[in-house]
């Protein structure tokens, strides 16, 4: 049998919608353009993304600042000895020796892949989470900029008018009725065209100098912080493309290890038998060491199918707790209003009810759902830096966090498809959805094995994807809940409010 060495390029693993949804990213100036991104997510299914991961693992070079190089395949799985080599091979002893050593390879090989990828899995996510957070900074940044100039300009518009009524004020009051009424009554369409006609009189009349300068003063603000904002957008740009392609490595890598890990756990087991088989000098039977390892898989994929009943009863249990709280409160929320309403005249009035509970997972009319049942525990923007025993958080918080204790459900906010589901640096375990039209939501700091979706599926608005934890930079079981805009974090509260969802 011969030796198969399969390497699968990063970058032709992976597929995005976000190709489809790119009004909102360009109307904001927002990179990358649609004809970048269709370069960068090339489409292919996630089954066909995990048959590339099986089949080689990851071109890791534009992810890995060490240059790793990817892990190849030494052994098809169709190379794996089967039971009736094993029995062949125990009737000679030189037979034996070369199948225990090729089957020692093999085991090897599958532990060596595991470590490998998941290595290679968390270095390309730490550095996704380092580009994620630097791009976010420099929106932030340049909105910021923007922002003072825009005000600025406004400044120096209402100086400019300002400077020119004083003008012509002057020059009616001083005797003076020249040519200033007609240069500035209505002549000039902005702060620029007012002061550049003040400029070029041979001088300002007495008392309004000062006021010019104030407003070339704002007009050169304003013009400064205009290309500051420029510069910023464009090194905003730069890093949004940066980001993205390190998210592609990511999941790439993520899928790699997923991968080798199930190709570990579905071989693993027959090759030590078969090993165990070989090496046994006693009279007991290849067919026996089969029939334990038959066993032994089937008690194992009965666990696993155990596991995913528990988590699906679960998932379902707390959609329908959510539910019945919503309904709860809606209906008690209708009777304190019945009973105001309804009470005789020079009577109290009905104590206003309390807040109704968190209605996580409970779909809106807009489409949208409260992604936790817990209270807002820290808002989006600039925060004091938290630090812990082994780091500190930011102190610009791009999200805000919803704390409903650990294990609690995490509804997917609106209907979309999972663009990325594994670890993510500070974020831990991380999500990210995208819901088409340059808008997305990311949730963050998921319990260990509590991502109950995978890359390239479709979840709809309320639906469980995963479980509250404190993985990541997290200080306490919660979610991180971020919504994007071009790829650009926004405050979600405002954006969630105008869809109907108090997460206050």
């Amino acid at each position: 049998m011969a030796n198969v060495v399969i390497v699968a390029d990063v970058k032709q693993a992976v597929t995005s919608p976000m190709d489809t949804s790119m009004s909102a990213a360009e109307e904001c100036d927002c990179a990358p353009t649609a004809a970048e991104r269709r370069r960068l997510w090339n489409p292919i299914t996630r089954r066909s993304a995990l048959a590339i991961a099986g089949a080689g693992a990851l071109a890791l070079g534009i992810g890995l600042s060490n240059g790793s190089p990817a892990f190849a395949l030494t052994y098809n799985p169709d190379d794996y000895p089967t039971w009736e080599d094993v029995e062949r091979a125990r009737g000679d002893e030189a037979s034996k020796q070369s199948e225990i050593q090729r089957l020692e390879d093999m085991i090897a090989q599958l532990k060596r892949r595991v470590e490998e990828t998941t290595a290679a899995a968390q270095q390309a996510a730490d550095e996704y989470y380092v580009a994620q957070q630097a791009f976010y900074e420099a929106a932030y940044r340049a909105d910021e900029l923007q922002s003072q100039a825009d005000a600025q300009a406004e400044i120096a518009d209402t100086a400019a008018t300002n400077a020119a009524r004083v003008a012509s004020q002057l020059s009616r009051t001083g005797g003076e009725n020249t040519s200033l009424d007609v240069l500035f009554a209505g002549s000039a369409a902005n702060a620029d065209e007012l002061l550049t006609k003040l400029g070029q009189m041979d001088k300002l009349l007495a008392g309004s100098e000062t006021i010019y300068a104030e407003a070339v003063a704002a007009r050169d603000s304003a013009q400064k912080l205009t290309d500051q904002a420029q510069v910023a957008r464009e090194e905003r740009d730069r890093l949004q493309k940066i980001a993205e392609e390190k998210m592609i490595v990511a999941q790439n890598a993520q899928i790699a290890a997923e991968q080798a890990l199930a190709d570990e756990q579905e071989h693993m087991v027959t090759l030590e038998g078969q090993l165990a088989a070989l090496r046994d000098t006693t009279s007991k039977t290849v067919a026996e060491y089969e029939e334990g390892v038959a066993a032994k898989q089937a008690y194992e994929e009965e666990q696993r199918r155990l596991e995913e009943e528990r988590r699906r009863k679960a998932a379902e249990e707390a959609a329908r707790k959510a539910k019945e709280a919503a309904e709860k409160a809606a209906q008690e929320a209708a009777e304190a209003a019945k009973n105001n309403n309804s009470g005789g005249g020079g009577g109290s009035s009905a104590p206003a009810p309390a807040a109704p509970a968190p209605d996580g997972g409970e779909i809106k009319n807009s489409g949208w759902a409260r992604p936790s049942d817990g209270w807002r525990t820290s808002g989006y923007g600039a925060r004091p830096k938290m630090c812990g025993p082994s780091y500190c958080g930011s102190t610009f918080h791009a999200g805000i966090d919803l704390a409903a204790g650990c294990g609690a459900p995490i509804y997917a906010a609106a209907t979309g498809t999972v663009v990325y589901a594994g670890y993510n640096g500070g974020y831990g375990n991380y999500i990210r959805l995208d819901h088409g039209n340059g808008v997305g939501t990311g949730y963050g700091h998921i319990v260990n094995g509590g991502i109950l979706v995978g890359y390239g599926q479709h979840v709809n608005a309320g639906d469980v994807i995963a479980y509250e934890g404190n993985t990541g930079n997290s200080f306490g079981c919660h979610v991180h809940f971020e919504v994007y805009l071009g790829g650009a974090t926004t405050d979600p509260g405002p954006w969630m409010t105008a869809r109907g969802i108090n997460t206050y």
